[in-house]
């Protein structure tokens, strides 16, 4: 079991980083599972990202500064390149292509992207393949 129910923050410019989120997290099968509306919450939308619940949550709002970090798991080495090639072909910017990082493990294999607000997301598979 992990550690942690859910995680979310704040991004500057909703629509936008849902499209990027929605892009970037396709390969690793994960999606948007619920909206929340201003109307609902009296305040901020929200939406929940997640494969069977909503783990990864955006609203709008003020950006958190960086240091921001958030890495999602991958079961394979090919999705996290997949992670990688989708995230920066939906605007994303180069944080460290996919490959492996001996400095945490021997098999630790990753990538880095920074979202719109600049914020530190990765896909990390700690298999041998």
């Amino acid at each position: 079991m992990s550690i942690l129910d859910h995680i979310g923050f704040a991004v500057s410019d909703f629509p936008a980083s849902r499209a990027f989120y929605e892009k970037a997290l396709a390969p690793l099968g994960i999606k948007v599972l619920m909206d929340v509306t201003a109307e609902m919450t009296g305040g901020p939308a929200y939406c929940g990202f997640g494969k069977d619940k909503p783990d990864f949550w955006i609203g709008e709002g003020k950006a958190p500064g960086t240091p921001v970090h958030v890495a999602f798991a991958a079961s394979n080495r090919a999705l996290v390149d997949a992670f990688y090639e989708a995230a920066i072909a939906a605007g994303g910017k180069d944080n460290g292509a996919p490959g492996l990082r001996p400095q945490y493990h021997e098999n630790y294999y990753g990538a880095f992207v920074l979202d719109p607000d600049g914020l530190n997301i990765e896909a990390v598979c700690h298999l041998p393949e």
